[in-house]
């Protein structure tokens, strides 16, 4: 009995510290939702913590009427999209291969992208790579470069080991070759890993600027992440400009522009992620457990 009771303090406090957690998790957020829906008089003598002060929504009109904000979106949604389906062709493809035992020269393959762990591509071979492949102030760049990652192979070549030797066999009694195998059994029973690489490549995309700084000169494709960065970084309202005019959004107040547009540019990849987690731990876990 003491033994029962223990386990269900451990179990209540354990509960409690997370959503505790969670909780503060979610707080920059509630706190950014009520700065955007205030009074431009509290939020400027900094009153509005997690809940708005005199209703305004004058900053959502801005945004919404703002045409650079939502081409800027539709950049980033098209570079997610597009980059992680071509993330996902060339990692499954290459982990479908590495995971054939009779594939030629798989280790030596194996070891050299195992060294892509230790030693990344620096910043100017990189830059000079993309420019030579004519891919320099185009989407290509944004997607292309960062589309195959060593971590992810390695997870989804795992996870294609796992699958049963018996069933590979069948499709090929069946008339299946290799890409028979890939496309109509190994894909099909990859829901859970395909899932969690999904999302894996597509947060890390969403979130990137980096490469758009270095590799897109033409303003209207920089992604939405950029012009974040230059709102937020170097406090530049003059950047949220819609294309071919020289008008400059003026919101309230700084502050609840800036909260508006982290608002506007979070929320997408926000709404993904629960179609998504049901297969999330799963695909985790069953690539990381077995070589």
């Amino acid at each position: 009995m003491p033994t029962y009771r223990s386990d269900r303090l451990f179990h209540y406090i354990n509960d409690v510290l997370l959503v505790i957690f969670s909780l503060s998790m979610l707080a920059p957020l509630i706190h950014l939702f009520a700065v955007s829906l205030s009074s431009p008089k509290y939020v400027g003598t900094k009153m509005v913590y997690f809940w708005p002060k005199e209703f305004n929504i004058e900053v959502y009109k801005t945004i919404f009427n703002t045409d650079s904000l939502w081409r800027a979106m539709g950049v980033s949604v098209y570079i997610t999209v597009v980059g992680t389906f071509i993330a996902l062709l060339f990692t499954s493809t290459m982990a479908y291969a590495l995971s054939r035992p009779q594939m030629p020269f798989r280790g030596l393959v194996l070891k050299g992208i195992i060294v892509t762990f230790v030693f990344s591509l620096p910043l100017i071979p990189s830059y000079l790579l993309v420019k030579s492949l004519y891919m320099e102030n185009t989407l290509w760049a944004l997607m292309l470069p960062g589309a195959l990652s060593a971590f992810n192979v390695i997870i989804m070549k795992t996870f294609f080991q796992g699958l049963s030797g018996e069933i590979l066999e069948a499709g090929k009694i069946d008339g299946c070759g290799e890409f028979g195998n890939y496309w109509r059994i190994a894909i099909p029973m990859s829901t859970p890993v395909i899932a969690t690489i999904s999302l894996f490549h597509a947060v890390g995309q969403w979130n990137a600027y980096f490469s758009a700084l270095i590799y897109i000169r033409t303003k209207t494709l920089l992604p939405i992440q950029v012009l974040l960065r230059n709102l937020v970084i170097e406090d530049n309202l003059q950047t949220i400009t819609t294309p071919g005019t020289m008008d400059i959004v003026r919101p309230a107040t700084p502050e609840m522009m800036k909260a508006g547009i982290i608002l506007f540019a979070t929320f997408p990849i926000l709404i993904v992620y629960p179609f998504l987690q049901k297969y999330f731990v799963k695909g985790a876990m069953l690539g990381s457990l077995k070589e």
